[in-house]
C-alpha cells in the first residue's frame, strides 16, 4: 500500500496543519501526559481544531485553528476536563 494520494501528494496518515490561526493559553493543573492527552483530545474535537500542541513544562496549550478561536469554548472545555484556562499568553 502506498502513502501516496490519487492527486499525487504523499500522505503518511498524520495530518499537518500548513494554515491557520496559532493561539498560545496558559492553562494551569497539568502535570503528567494524561493531563497532555486529555487536553490534546478535548480541544482537538472542537470544530476548526487542526491541531493542539501540549507543553506541560511551560503549561502552556498551543491551539491551531481554521479561524479566531473561540476563547470562551476553550476555557470551558478545559475547565470541564479539570484544567483552567487562564488567558492568552503574552
Amino acid at each position: 500500500m502506498s502513502c501516496c494520494t490519487p492527486d499525487g501528494s504523499c500522505s503518511t496518515g498524520t495530518a499537518t496543519a500548513t494554515a491557520g490561526t496559532a493561539t498560545v493559553y496558559n492553562v494551569s493543573g497539568m502535570t503528567c501526559g494524561h493531563c497532555k492527552a486529555t487536553l490534546t483530545k478535548e480541544i482537538g474535537a472542537l470544530e476548526g481544531v487542526l491541531t493542539v500542541e501540549v507543553d506541560l513544562e511551560a503549561g502552556q496549550v498551543t491551539v491551531t485553528t481554521a479561524d479566531e478561536p473561540d476563547d470562551a469554548l476553550l476555557a470551558k472545555v478545559v475547565d470541564d476536563a479539570g484544567y483552567e484556562l487562564t488567558g492568552r499568553a503574552a
